[in-house]
């Protein structure tokens, strides 16, 4: 494939590398534009939450079948096609002119993002030797953490400069890159046992997760009556608790292997590290929502102001990068992971704490100290899950686990969203103002807090395989892909 100068664990990490950097430069420019996007509509700031929340509802459904669909058809292309297919909801999305065309190129987005992001990364496992993957993971993770760093700041100099429509058209160079390389160094792998594919799963669990979704995210909100909120409620329980049901029965009868694998959450690890980091990842979901419109709406700063604020957070993440495996290996995941919590909660709910008056440098030392351990909190959340997953089960393990994350987030913006609306109708306005978004912060801090109660069951050895502080070579490729997991 690629010559001998460009070693292959260095060039197809970095393939794949366009498209998470892709994919992570827009969800950060977009949280920043919100704003400047809702100006341009007519539209509350609030109710463009549904545009994040779409996104995040896409990846969480469309997720499933990735890799299904790359055994089938092939991971080169699948990723091609998912690439072309984000590049297409990008240039859908700069050409809307109204909350629901916006929604609906989201949602494009969301099903190439669903696609490119865990077939991207199958795409590296399998290319890569065992030997070579740690490495390989760090040029493919490196470059994804620039995404997030670059939006705020990025997003806010042309949503302030320029016209907001162009953050969008950002992606196409670098789709039309990422599919020119993968097209011609990727190789399309594809599995000889081709598995039944699981669609009525699929269906009844897909609806379920969207009527929950979309009912959770209008309460309270005035948007839909009422009785169709508590319908699509009752719906989506419902359909979740049909599809518990044929869970069961497709797993006694052996006929296929289930769109989403529940007997996963019998492992300790992987049970604390899916509910618990569910818990914590709502909270931290409705702060890319929250931050933006704060520092806009509540303070009054530009876009750029604000996104060279909210630059420092992810600059903090990507300092922990060098030091979160030592302290791993020095603490375990049980003390780290409890420790890191309460300083996480504390650290959100202090957000609620700045004022318009309060220094730029005491919010930009916040963020980035937050940032810091909120990236030591999903670094050991994201290696702790595979102590105790073989490797046929690592597929997946990684499908549920990638799921409940993508989902943890979008409630996490309805939950901010709510929070936000709760406060402004209780003070009896229509508009925000910076008093507003505290209750929101105190109370996000507090939901991230409860994930404790599931990291206190862990054995004090938990994943000491997985960080390290016990050798175990039979580990084998979990050991590998949890020591490089982000």
């Amino acid at each position: 494939m690629a010559d001998a100068a460009t070693p292959k664990r260095i060039l197809v990490p970095l393939i794949i590398a366009c498209a998470l950097f892709m994919e992570n430069l827009d969800s950060t420019v977009v949280s920043t534009s919100l704003p400047a996007i809702a100006r341009s509509f007519g539209e509350n700031p609030l109710r463009l939450n549904l545009a994040i929340t779409a996104y995040l509802l896409s990846l969480g459904i469309f997720i499933p079948v990735s890799g299904w669909a790359a055994d089938r058809f092939g991971a080169r292309t699948v990723f091609c096609w998912a690439i072309v297919i984000f590049t297409l909801g990008s240039i859908g999305c700069s050409m809307v002119n109204n909350l629901p065309e916006f929604v609906f190129a989201r949602i494009l987005q969301g099903m190439g993002g669903a696609m490119m992001v865990p077939v991207g990364r199958l795409v590296v496992l399998r290319s890569i030797p065992k030997h070579d993957l740690v490495n390989s993971m760090a040029w493919l993770t490196v470059p994804a953490l620039i995404g997030p760093m670059l939006g705020p700041p990025l997003g806010g100099f042309i949503s302030t400069y320029g016209s907001w429509r162009w953050i969008f058209l950002i992606n196409i160079p670098i789709g039309i890159l990422g599919v020119f390389l993968a097209m011609r160094y990727i190789e399309n792998f594809k599995e000889e046992r081709r598995e039944a594919f699981d669609a009525y799963g699929f269906v009844i669990v897909s609806l379920g997760v969207a009527a929950t979704m979309f009912g959770f995210e209008n309460v309270g909100r005035g948007i839909l009556p009422t009785p169709v909120v508590i319908g699509l409620l009752g719906g989506g329980v419902m359909l979740l608790g049909l599809y518990f049901m044929h869970f069961r029965k497709v797993l006694a009868e052996g006929t296929m292997a289930p769109i989403i694998d529940l007997s996963l959450l019998k492992m300790t690890t992987y049970r604390a590290s899916v509910t618990g980091g569910f818990i914590f990842r709502m909270g931290l979901g409705a702060l890319p929502f929250l931050t933006p419109l704060m520092l806009q709406l509540g303070f009054g700063l530009t876009p750029f102001a604000s996104g060279m604020i909210t630059f420092a957070g992810a600059a903090g993440a990507i300092t922990m990068k060098f030091t979160a495996g030592p302290i791993i290996r020095r603490l375990g995941y049980r003390t780290a992971l409890i420790g890191n919590t309460i300083i996480c909660a504390i650290f959100m709910a202090s957000y609620g704490l700045f004022t318009p008056m309060t220094s730029h440098f005491v919010i930009i030392l916040t963020l980035l100290v937050g940032g810091f351990f909120r990236s030591l909190q999903f670094t050991a959340l994201n290696t702790v899950v595979y102590a105790e997953i073989n490797t046929p089960q690592m597929s997946r393990a990684t499908t549920l686990s990638s799921v409940l994350q993508q989902l943890s987030l979008s409630f996490g913006v309805g939950i901010g969203a709510m929070a936000l609306h709760f406060t402004m109708s209780m003070s009896g306005r229509d508009h925000l103002i910076a008093a507003d978004f505290s209750p929101a912060y105190f109370f996000i801090g507090g939901l991230s807090l409860a994930s404790l109660f599931f990291f206190l069951p862990l054995a004090a050895n938990a994943g000491d395989e997985v960080s390290g502080r016990v050798v175990a070579p039979a580990m084998g490729a979990a050991k590998d892909i949890g020591r490089a997991a982000d």
